[in-house]
């Protein structure tokens, strides 16, 4: 296929799947467990058996929140498609890969890079259930994907919580024939530097997949609701202001464990990490190692690992477009975020022209299309 524009960042959340999906797929005893799709005089919303709202049936964003006209601008510009007056007629154009591709191609996007259910296996509080969710959903993109598997490039959700159990998974995404892994991030996981992840980096490093870690946010989901309520909106504010800025430590963990110079064939993506922050980043791990940590194993600088194996992913960040020599061109991708509330579509053009004025045509072109292209292999 001649690609012209690929998305390295899109998105299918669990409000917009079949609301039977996991409770008729799932085996034995776990289909009590599973999250399924529930009405009251709120109207259709998922739910499970600790009786936790995950939000609206085909909703707004990964939390499946309700549409609120003028609250969210970005949002607005998605309700104008019929997006969600077409979901509330149970038309869901984000899970159906004809009605996707329409969507796509309304925003000159020919191929995007598709992360699956995020945060929800914190949210479901039950790991067992959770491996059980992740691989009916991964089984599930996988025949999404069948039907423009040059165009639909979906990740498989990674159990979490469960080591071997994702180590597993890593095996069976690549037999399945899916183009990357993705492991959902908490607050609560060990971090990236422990030895227990060390069978996981293994397996990817075996399978030649790429692995995603998206942003995430750093606190509790109980930090907003135990917010006075006057303040809650401060709270939330907080947290997308400085969300992206979380990755930092899994960079950082992933080259003091060595993990790069160990593992040749481990490459990440950081998803929606945005661009901006990163150059310090790297100046300041690059500072470190030459000054006093030499002792880690490493042979090359941090951002050498970081221009080889590494690539984030943004929408818009026009503070990072004006650094972009500082991480090396070849280790951005530009991706819409549909159909979340942070990105761009159906306006990618705009912003696209906007925040790469000042680059060629030829730059354009490696970020919004050819370095994804190449790392995923098309």
């Amino acid at each position: 296929m001649d690609y012209k524009r690929i998305s390295a960042d899109c998105h299918i959340d669990l409000c917009w799947l079949p609301g039977d999906l996991f409770t008729s797929e799932a085996k034995g005893s776990l289909k009590e467990r599973m999250p399924y799709v529930t009405e009251d005089k709120r109207g259709l919303y998922w739910t499970c058996k600790n009786g936790g709202n995950l939000g609206l049936k085909n909703g707004v964003g990964p939390s499946g929140a309700a549409y609120v006209p003028g609250q969210h601008a970005r949002v607005d510009a998605m309700a104008a498609t019929n997006l969600y007056s077409d979901g509330q007629q149970g038309i869901s154009r984000i899970a159906d890969p004809d009605l996707r591709i329409k969507d796509m191609e309304r925003d000159g996007v020919d191929a995007e890079v598709i992360y699956g259910i995020l945060g929800i296996a914190g949210r479901l509080g039950d790991h067992e259930a959770a491996n059980e969710m992740f691989r009916i959903y991964n089984d599930w993109l996988v025949n999404f994907c069948s039907h423009y598997p040059d165009r639909h490039i979906g990740l498989a959700c990674l159990p979490y919580g469960d080591i071997d159990a994702a180590v597993a998974e890593v095996y069976r995404a690549a037999k399945m024939g899916l183009k990357g892994v993705e492991l959902s991030c908490s607050w609560d996981m060990q971090p990236m530097w422990h030895t227990c992840w060390e069978p996981l980096w293994q397996a990817v490093n075996e399978v030649d997949l790429p692995i995603h870690f998206h942003t995430f946010p750093n606190v509790a989901p109980d930090i907003i609701k135990s917010a006075p309520p006057e303040r809650r909106r401060s709270v939330f504010f907080t947290i997308v202001s400085g969300f992206q800025l979380h990755l930092v430590d899994i960079i950082g963990a992933l080259m003091s464990a060595n993990v790069f110079e160990r593992y040749p064939n481990y490459r990440v993506v950081f998803g929606e990490s945005g661009i901006g922050w990163i150059p310090y980043v790297l100046d300041r791990m690059d500072f470190e190692w030459e000054d006093r940590f030499q002792d880690l194993g490493l042979k090359m600088k941090p951002s050498e690992y970081w221009r080889r194996q590494c690539r984030g992913t943004f929408q818009y960040d026009k503070i990072g477009c004006k650094l972009i020599d500082d991480m090396g061109i070849e280790s951005l991708m530009w991706g819409s975020d549909y159909p979340h509330g942070d990105g761009v579509w159906p306006e990618s053009t705009k912003f696209i022209e906007d925040q790469f004025a000042n680059l060629t045509a030829a730059e354009i072109q490696q970020i919004t299309c050819d370095n994804a292209k190449a790392f995923y292999r098309l």
